[in-house]
C-alpha cells in the first residue's frame, strides 16, 4: 500500500490556473501532474528548465506591428553598403 502525504507549496495564481486547465483538458487532476513531476525529478536526480519567456501583452502587440510593417515594407530603411550612406540617411 502506498502511504500519500500533503504537500502545501506557494505558487503563482496565473501559473496554477493554467495548470490546472491544461491538466483538466488531458483528463488528469493536477495532483497527478505533480506525483509524476515529483517521480521523475526523484528518480533521474535532475530538473529541466525552459528559458521561453512569456512576452508581456505591450511587447507582444509591438512585435506584432513591426513583423507586419515590415512584410509591408514599412518603417524599414536600408539595406545600406557602407557607415558613410548610413550616417548620410540619419543625416537627411
Amino acid at each position: 500500500m502506498v502511504m500519500k502525504t500533503v504537500i502545501n507549496i506557494k505558487a503563482d495564481k496565473d501559473v496554477k490556473e493554467k495548470a490546472q486547465a491544461l491538466a483538466r483538458e488531458l483528463g488528469l487532476p493536477l495532483s497527478t501532474v505533480i506525483n509524476s513531476y515529483l517521480k521523475e525529478f526523484v528518480r533521474n536526480r535532475e530538473i529541466h528548465f525552459s528559458l521561453e519567456p512569456e512576452l508581456r501583452p505591450e511587447i507582444e502587440r509591438l512585435l506584432k506591428k513591426a513583423s507586419t510593417d515590415f512584410k509591408r515594407g514599412r518603417n524599414i530603411s536600408g539595406p545600406f553598403t557602407s557607415v558613410q550612406a548610413i550616417d548620410a540617411y540619419l543625416n537627411s
